[in-house]
């Protein structure tokens, strides 16, 4: 018999050591967390029984190294190590690491692990075993008949060192864009190419493995919705499928993890054409992010499972019936209407509504840092109901209603993906996002309701001031004179965006006077909570201020701005042209550009990397690049000058 598992190391940080954590509490299972400097003071690691630190910052230094993770398990008396997702997950060489030091390992065999690392290997073997796939292009055979090509990395995830190319011209720099990219998250520069699906959809199929033999295929997921060829919105089981096709995914699926041993909880996931033919992509040895939703749907706890077939236990010889459907959306600090540009900052509310039929999973507490050495997911919002639309629907509206102060959000974009109707169709693609992106993330400046958001924030901004007349709204906010009187005047900008909002608003013996409200009236002011009447109908605003932050939520939009002073100082200005660093980050590469040659418009000057992902730095208009501070490995905060690019024209 295997003795069973009495504490636990969990070689993961933020949301998924959090999720790993509350299973083993209910299990009766210690818990042992490591923790990056940065992380010190993480969820995480207070939530954890016991905590070892890994010295410095960057993922290379800290969770990428399996020597420490292991030596941390030791030392803390750990029986057992769960490698979470990301990091170290799918790293054979690591889980033989853990057995080799007597610990229990958490995951698929190593070998199995191994078969499945390489996607070309992984591909290989598929084909061998009968599961269907797209014939692999080899680069210098590809004619333009092959178009559009994927460059894809052999190893890893996420998104990292992928490329859609719809120009032969392009190849040859995309594959080296996408090498250089592999090689500095994954540490293997090795890419292939395949073609490339247009209106297709990600569909996988979870599957779990004892070690008697038993292997579960626990239905379907749609991971079609995605940015940058990373998963944001996920729902089981997949709309829109047949019967017959589900049992060919099932078959693919349990056939892929019989062909290596598997044993434990993986994925196995496919790309379906507009034909219905399905297509294996990858296998993932480990936990996906998206995992709650199939515990949501089979009544299920996958971490639990994946625990019990370690300590030996079999799986019973059906896997539980499915029951309704679920959705889950990843909430991220990034600003999709700039180039999904990652945010960081203070968190300083993070509220989600919880309840039956709504879960969260986060990595954050609120007052807790999003900073630039790890992914910029806030949260897993997670919606079941007993149909799609139904759960669709309170997915949209918990997010809608959710308080977020801090960095900006993709909330806005999520509410609104959820509401498309081609989502809620279920006719959505991986280019839904792509396709949609000007309709789904329209700056604050075009929405309505704004100028009635800084109003309120005026107004609470107003009746936090002492004053002298107790008691009623109009005494708070200075009461109303006898005689004219200048307006009171509040300036707001708008974020993320830099719409300036000016409030003009002064009290009469008749109430509220606002410029640009005729039909408000007054109801009640404080300083977290202002309710207008507009037109007849009462509307709640809640207001929190940070510094100069200042956060709006109400039923109908949450809204986000900066106060700006009333005499601004005077600011340095930026030299015209001048490229500045869109976020904290660091130089990976630069062009083969020198101070002196000429540039085109929407040339890449330099690659800038931030929360795992890489980001393109272009010159702004065709020009002489007159200055490049940049160089590789040169750490940068926002706002710094990278590059100067002198438009044609304005070379004086």
């Amino acid at each position: 018999m295997i003795p069973v598992i009495r504490s636990l190391l969990v070689a993961n940080r933020a949301e998924i050591a959090r999720r790993i954590f509350r299973t083993c509490r209910e299990l009766g299972i210690a818990t042992v967390a490591v923790h990056s400097d940065p992380d010190a003071a993480a969820p995480h690691v207070r939530e954890a029984d016991a905590a070892v630190r890994l010295p410095g910052a960057t993922p290379a230094d800290t969770y990428l190294r399996a020597d420490l993770i292991v030596k941390a398990a030791l030392a803390a008396g750990a029986d057992a190590v769960h490698p979470g997702y990301g990091f170290l997950s799918e790293n054979a060489d690591f889980a033989r690491a853990v057995i080799d030091a007597g610990l229990r390992w958490i995951g698929p065999p190593p070998e199995a692990i191994e078969a499945m690392a390489s996607k070309t290997r992984a591909k290989d073997l598929m084909r061998a075993a009968g599961v269907p796939l797209l014939a692999p292009v080899e680069p210098d055979r590809a004619t333009p008949d092959d178009l559009p090509l994927l460059v894809k990395a052999a190893a890893g995830g996420g998104g990292r060192g992928m490329r859609v190319v719809h120009d032969l011209a392009a190849l040859p720099a995309e594959l080296t864009s996408a090498r250089a990219e592999a090689l500095s998250a994954f540490g293997d520069a090795e890419v292939f190419l395949e073609p490339y699906v247009e209106g297709a959809r990600h569909v996988e199929v979870q599957i779990l493995a004892d070690a008697h033999g038993e292997v579960w295929a626990l239905g379907t997921r749609d991971c079609s919705l995605q940015r940058r060829h990373q998963k944001v919105i996920e729902e089981a089981p997949a709309p829109g499928l047949t019967d017959e096709l589900r049992h060919a995914l099932d078959e693919a699926a349990v056939g892929a993890a019989r062909a290596i041993g598997y044993r434990g909880a993986g994925t196995v996931e496919f790309l379906i054409g507009q034909n219905r033919q399905p297509h294996f992509l990858e296998m993932n040895t480990r936990l996906q992010v998206e995992h709650p939703v199939t515990e949501c749907v089979y009544g299920v706890d996958l971490v639990a499972l994946q625990l019990r077939v370690a300590e030996g236990e079999p799986l019973p010889a059906e896997p539980p019936r499915p029951r309704g459907h679920a959705v889950e959306a990843r909430l991220y600090a990034e600003d999709p209407a700039a180039g999904w540009r990652p945010g960081t900052g203070t968190m300083h509310r993070l509220a989600v509504a919880e309840g039956p039929g709504l879960r969260v999973d986060s990595g954050l507490a609120d007052g807790d840092d999003v900073t630039i050495h790890y992914d910029p997911m806030l949260a897993k919002v997670i919606a079941w109901a007993p149909t799609r639309a139904e759960a669709v629907r309170r997915l949209a509206h918990a997010l809608e209603r959710a308080r977020l102060h801090g960095p900006v959000t993709n909330r806005d974009l999520l509410v609104r993906a959820l509401r498309h109707p081609e989502f809620q169709d279920a006719r959505m693609d991986t280019g839904f996002l792509e396709r949609h992106l000007d309709e789904l993330s329209p700056t604050t400046a075009n929405e309505s309701t704004v100028p009635l958001a800084a109003l309120a924030a005026a107004l609470a901004d107003a009746a936090q001031r002492p004053t002298t007349g107790a008691g009623t709204v109009t005494g708070r906010l200075g009461g109303w004179r006898n005689v004219p009187s200048q307006p009171q005047l509040k300036t707001y900008r708008s974020e993320p965006g830099s719409t300036e909002h000016k409030i003009h608003y002064r009290l009469t013996r008749d109430g509220l006077k606002a410029d640009d409200h005729p039909n408000t009236r007054l109801i009640e002011a404080g300083p977290h909570h202002v309710v207008l009447e507009v037109d007849g109908v009462r509307r709640p605003f809640d207001i929190a201020a940070y510094g100069t932050q200042v956060c709006v939520d109400s039923p109908f939009g949450a809204h986000t701005f900066t106060a700006l002073p009333r005499f601004p100082d005077p600011t340095a200005r930026t030299e015209p042209g001048s490229l500045l660093a869109p976020m904290p980050g660091t130089v990976v590469r630069v062009a083969d550009v020198a101070v002196g040659d000429r540039v085109e418009a929407g040339q890449a000057i330099l690659w800038l990397e931030a929360m795992k992902m890489e980001h393109r730095v272009t010159a702004p208009a065709a020009g002489v690049l007159s200055a490049l501070h940049a160089t590789r490995g040169r750490q940068v905060e926002v706002g710094a000058v990278l590059a100067v690019v002198v438009a044609e024209g304005d070379e004086t």
